[in-house]
């Protein structure tokens, strides 16, 4: 037996109810946008900035915008950095130290239960 479909199946909910079955939504009408037509002097932006590109020094243009880019950067200060550093060398030692530990606990474990 082939499925129902939506509309089917509300022409039948319609005549269990007895009311008139509900009509499919209409999509709206697109439409489409006015275009004026463009000047015909105007040049063609991608073959220009091909062309942009192509010219002087290769990679010179990433260096510039690379140096631009670094001036933005906001660095931290000295305190900053000293303080990060100290922050990452204590967690580095918790962590040695749960690890060591886990591993000796676990070594004796499997040599004196395990293994006996």
């Amino acid at each position: 037996m082939a499925r129902t479909d939506r509309q089917q199946r509300r022409q039948r909910r319609a005549e269990k109810l007895g009311t008139p079955p509900l009509q499919p939504a209409r999509k709206p009408q697109q439409v489409e946008p006015v275009r004026e037509a463009a000047p015909e002097a105007a040049p063609d932006l991608a073959v220009e900035r091909q062309a942009e590109g192509r010219r002087g020094i290769p990679g010179l243009r990433f260096l510039q915008e690379a140096i631009a880019e670094l001036k933005k950067v906001e660095w931290p200060t000295q305190q900053q950095v000293v303080s990060g550093t100290a922050v990452v060398i204590v967690a580095c030692l918790l962590v040695g130290v749960y690890l060591y530990a886990n591993d000796r606990v676990w070594s004796y474990v499997v040599q004196h239960v395990l293994l006996r």
